[in-house]
């Protein structure tokens, strides 16, 4: 253990003697672990504080911010904007890992709670036995990725239709900076009079830190019909994906650019797509579908994108087929009319199938690093935000190639009125220890390992600066605000200034995740 200066050592024994010295990591390589997010590493935390409930979690934070430490609430550690990386060294971070319970199933009232702690993956697969789901239900890295990380970071994939997850909650139990719990509202009810939940939801954790969270539940599909499209280019692209939106026929609705699609199909093996079809098949309802869609997967194989510029990929939902069939009928004449032809439905089929997947994505495919950026834009300006992002890495190709700087984009539709353009880099550097935990240990072993690379590490963080610039000069929004996007820029003064009232109201002494929102 690291030699603690005198005011940590008091300030760690206080918050030990409030919760037990069971729940406090103070291991010198464990603290480092929890230093770091997928993109950054920031300064070293005084201790890692795992509660076992929401009292002894209110009891920890009281005992710290006494103590004046700063409090770093940590969901599953599968961000990159500096959520729960503390300004300096010596706080308190909180991993609610243990505080993971489904509290209650309230089919009736069509609502779940659980603890903050709790998994999307956990949170799926304790529903589908009722044949429910939270309304929106998770990020593609929900087998990490937690319901208390989402509510405060906000996250966008499943259930994307309807929009991102923070629209799933309807309350929470939040405890404040000084240790006192608050409940934001009603159970099955948002909002009852100004929405206190809202004030919670995305704030990053500078509020405070959410200890149980009720959510809406739906009926989960039992009806599917999945589509996928090739567009000769991004102009075409989107303007199926906006018609889609608008119309409202697909719950899932997300594609993928050349560079990128061409890194998906990389990936994995056609072991894995067997492992995966397993699960396809027994998500199709009968043996006989179950064979006839397995027939397809395997006779597409892994080079059906071979030859596409930007696939789209489509699901729809609902209570019967015929419905979702009509649906996607649709869908196939709008992209039609937008040049596209349809392709194989591989992709959409095996990941709603296997919804929480390894989170091997967090690096390249040959062990790069990687790290995404985005912005969220009306249907209006997607295009005009889609050729400025390319325009710049036009102007920077050459110094791109020379460090062995790689982008490609994500695109995704969430709600009818806004879609997602997700640039994501890849660069030869070294993996930290938060990578090669995550990773499946098979896939590591792998992949090629790299140097340490600062020169196009630094290259990468100026473009990703430059790309939010663009999306601040168009407007958009952005997910997991934490340090790295503009929300003081993009707020009217008078709502900022609420917001940092707000902010000295629940935060007097500036302890709970100071500089995050950039509060």
């Amino acid at each position: 253990m690291t030699t603690l200066a005198p005011i940590d050592q008091t300030a760690l024994s206080t918050i030990s003697a409030a919760v037990g010295a069971a729940a406090l990591v103070t291991d010198e390589a464990e603290l480092r672990y929890y230093s770091q997010d997928v993109y950054s590493n920031g300064p070293t935390v005084l201790a890692v504080f795992r509660p076992a409930d929401k009292a002894m979690l209110a009891r920890g934070i009281a005992a710290a911010t006494a103590a004046g430490v700063m409090i770093v609430p940590r969901g599953g550690g599968m961000s990159y904007t500096g959520g729960y990386l503390a300004p300096a060294a010596g706080a308190l971070l909180i991993d609610t890992g243990s505080m993971n319970r489904v509290l209650d199933i309230n089919a009736e009232d069509m609502t779940v709670t659980v603890e903050a702690g709790c998994t999307w993956d956990k949170l799926h697969r304790t529903l589908k036995p009722h044949g429910l789901r939270s309304l929106a239900w998770g990020t593609l890295s929900g087998i990490n990725a937690t319901v208390g990380g989402g509510m405060s970071q906000n996250g966008v994939f499943w259930g994307a239709g309807g929009g991102t997850v923070v629209d799933a909650a309807l309350s929470f139990e939040v405890v404040l900076a000084d240790g006192t719990m608050v409940s934001t509202g009603s159970s099955f009810f948002r909002p009852f009079g100004p929405d206190v939940t809202g004030i919670f939801a995305a704030d990053c954790g500078a509020f405070g830190v959410k200890a149980t969270v009720t959510l809406k539940l739906v009926r989960e599909g039992m009806a599917f019909a999945y589509g996928s499209f090739s567009f000769p280019d991004a102009a075409a692209f989107f303007g199926a994906m906006s018609a889609v939106a608008r119309e409202g026929l697909a719950s899932e609705s997300f594609g993928f650019d050349p560079y990128l699609q061409a890194q998906r199909m990389k990936r994995e093996s056609l072991t894995k797509d067997a492992k995966s079809l397993v699960n396809m098949m027994k998500a199709q309802g009968s043996a006989w579908k179950a064979l006839k869609e397995g027939a397809k997967v395997v006779a597409a194989g892994r080079s059906f994108l071979d030859d596409v510029p930007f696939s789209l990929h489509l699901i729809c939902e609902g209570r019967h087929q015929s419905a979702v069939d009509a649906d996607m009928k649709a869908i196939e004449a709008i992209a039609a009319r937008h040049g596209g032809k349809v392709i194989e439905n591989t992709i959409p089929k095996i990941l709603r199938a296997n919804p929480f997947p390894p989170v091997n994505s967090m690096v390249g495919p040959d062990g790069e690093r990687w790290v995404p950026v985005h912005g969220f834009l009306p249907h209006s300006r997607l295009v005009e935000g889609w050729n400025r992002i390319q325009e710049l890495f036009d102007a920077n190709r050459a110094e791109m190639e020379a460090n062995g700087v790689a982008a490609g984009a994500m695109l995704a539709a969430v709600s009818r009125s806004t879609c997602l353009i997700e640039p994501v880099f890849f660069w030869p550097d070294a993996l930290e220890d938060i990578h090669c935990r995550s990773l499946e240990a098979d896939h590591l072993a792998k992949l090629s390992r790299f140097p340490a690379n600062a020169k196009s590490r630094a290259l990468v963080g100026r473009l990703r600066a430059e790309i939010v610039a663009i999306f601040r000069d168009l407007e958009a929004t952005h997910l997991q605000v934490a340090r790295t996007y503009p929300l003081a820029a993009a707020s009217d003064p008078r709502a900022w200034d609420m917001l940092k009232a707000l902010k000295a109201l629940v935060d007097p002494r500036g302890l709970m995740n100071p500089g995050s929102l950039g509060l």
